[in-house]
């Protein structure tokens, strides 16, 4: 059985024309980008009026601004637990060195290894997490200190501006 041998159904789900759409405008513009008069002329093409495509248009880019956002709270978190990693790793180092120095054998500091690793295990599992309540609250609370942080920077730079004019 062939694919020209399906019959195409009567009706179609809007998720189905939305894939039909992205396969038919991948496949005609494959290598290619287009431009954004491009965008608005297959718009107008699909009776689609313009204020929905604006619509459209912004809430993709707030959507990419969006994502852009996470990975980059994804990185800083990543690069918050390679600190943790290695300040564990250079106590634990210290730790077992006077052990075996003042013992001659690994004792007590292996008990604070696993002690001191059981917060980096949970760090560890955090970070790699990435849905969930708890990954939207730290995701919230990071863009919100990173916005007040940039808007604490803008100002002292207008003032520091204004003051050197």
């Amino acid at each position: 059985m062939s694919a020209s041998d399906v019959q195409p159904p009567e009706s179609y789900r809007k998720e189905d024309i939305q894939e039909i759409l992205h396969l038919a405008i991948a496949r005609k513009t494959e290598g290619e980008e287009l431009s954004r008069t491009q965008l608005w002329e297959i718009a107008a093409e699909l009776e689609i009026d313009p204020e929905s495509l604006q619509i459209a248009e912004q809430d993709w880019l707030s959507q990419k601004q969006r994502q852009h956002k996470r990975i980059e709270f994804d990185r800083y978190r990543r690069e918050q637990l390679k600190q943790k990693t290695v300040r564990y790793t250079i106590i634990n180092a210290f730790l077992m060195l006077i052990n075996f120095l003042g013992a001659g054998t690994l004792s007590w500091s292996l008990y604070l290894l696993l002690l001191l690793g059981l917060p980096l295990a949970l760090d560890t599992w955090k970070t790699w997490q990435t849905e969930g309540e708890a990954y939207e609250q730290a995701f919230q609370q990071w863009y919100f200190k990173k916005e007040i942080k940039e808007s604490v920077s803008s100002v002292w730079n207008k003032i520091k501006k204004a003051w050197l004019s």
